[in-house]
């Protein structure tokens, strides 16, 4: 009864001090969120010429973006690249038909979502900066 009675008091000096942490968190979230953000000239869709060049540049170096339309690690990695982007992107999905569950076997994907590069594989979400570096994307 005594260790649970103690127990009882730490929490009650806890809570305000974990209160108050989790209000500077929120707070330091908000003015993080109100803070301008550096921004690229976008179209009508939000995308941005760079995310445009670079889902171009990849389809035209030949580099393959395999997912699942069921995977959420996938849908991240194209709403990283805008909606107009979604159309250039040389994505192939690998769970909505037989032609792209083959597509995907013969390139033996194990995880999602999967990048093919000069016979180079990467796994999981890559950075749109990662994706430049990697494909040799220079839009300078």
């Amino acid at each position: 009864m005594a260790i649970a009675t103690s127990m009882l008091g730490i929490r009650k000096r806890l809570l305000p001090l974990t209160l108050s942490l989790l209000a500077v968190g929120c707070t330091a979230v908000a003015a993080q969120a109100t803070q301008p953000q550096p921004t690229q000239a976008a179209d009508s869709s939000g995308a941005s010429s760079r995310q445009n060049a670079l889902a171009m540049h990849l389809r035209t170096v030949g580099a393959v973006f395999y997912g699942a339309w069921w995977c959420p690690q996938c849908t991240h990695q194209k709403e990283m690249f805008g909606a107009a982007a979604l159309e250039l992107l040389p994505y192939v999905e690998c769970d909505k038909d037989d032609t792209g569950r083959k597509r995907c076997e013969q390139a033996q994907v194990r995880a999602y979502p999967t990048w093919v590069l000069k016979g180079e594989r990467r796994t999981g979400v890559l950075s749109l900066e990662e994706l430049a570096i990697w494909s040799g994307y220079n839009d300078r």
